[in-house]
């Protein structure tokens, strides 16, 4: 068991695992999160299944789009860093899509209305009115973004108590009003808080190592002695608690009148 191996052991494995793509399986039996109850990739599979034409912003390493069944004819991902370009496009040319590298600063590299169906999941900056530039009338963006304050638990574990102007930001209202303000209408919105365990330390290294934002800067040799006091606060009291924040936004282009 993990949790019976020792702090400099479980730190070394963690501080040598490879964190390119965007696929958590290193995880296994270390932690857990709660999946939202809407089923992201269940619900891009049905849209993508009837698309024309579809593009994935920030597929990361094409592991959510690479996991549905059926693809458009004509289907594009950006991409902005580079293991994670090429994981992807290792993964997504057999497919049939291009993976185009993209900075993640606008324009888009693509023709207006290029699209009927744009996706993301977990987006580092949403470009709402390039998203409605690339968008077809009538087309959709349909997407997973990190809510407010997402595993501030472990945030705050190590950076201490966060001011409100920051664990408000990634707020869905405030998604709402950029999308509309682009000129798109937000047909659904739904929000949830999910339960996640971090049940020994080089689960916690390695989330941190991979999901850069939650503690900038993160390193095991700058936070060495905070490690050391949850590696001893997990074996005595059991896995570490805390929690995403996931919400659902689905917003369309108006069909021109």
């Amino acid at each position: 068991m993990a949790g019976q191996r020792s702090f400099d052991e479980l730190v070394a494995e963690a501080a040598a695992a490879s964190v390119d793509g965007w696929e958590f399986s290193w995880l296994n039996g270390r932690a857990t999160e709660e999946r939202p109850s809407w089923g992201y990739q269940r619900l891009i599979g049905e849209r993508l299944a009837v698309a024309e034409a579809a593009l994935d912003i920030q597929t990361g390493g094409g592991e959510v789009l690479a996991g549905v069944a059926r693809l458009p004819a004509v289907t594009a991902a950006t991409e902005a860093w580079p293991p994670n370009v090429a994981k992807a496009t290792a993964l997504l040319r057999p497919r049939g899509v291009v993976v185009v590298v993209d900075d993640d600063e606008p324009p888009l590299p693509f023709a207006d209305a290029a699209f009927d169906l744009v996706i993301s999941r977990h987006p580092v900056a949403v470009q709402w009115t390039e998203i409605a530039r690339v968008l077809e009338p009538g087309g959709t963006y349909l997407a997973q973004h990190v809510g407010p304050a997402s595993v501030f638990e472990l945030c705050e574990y190590f950076l201490g108590p966060q001011p409100q102007a920051v664990r408000s930001r990634r707020h869905p209202d405030t998604a709402r009003a950029d999308a509309e303000a682009a000129g798109l209408e937000v047909v659904d919105l739904r929000a949830e808080r999910l339960r996640m365990e971090f049940r020994d330390i080089g689960a916690v290294i390695y989330f941190l190592r991979k999901v850069i934002w939650i503690v900038p800067g993160f390193s095991v040799a700058a936070y060495h002695d905070r490690l050391r006091e949850l590696h001893d606060q997990i074996v005595a009291d059991g896995p570490f608690i805390a929690h995403s924040a996931r919400f659902l936004i689905e917003a369309r282009k108006p069909q021109i009148r």
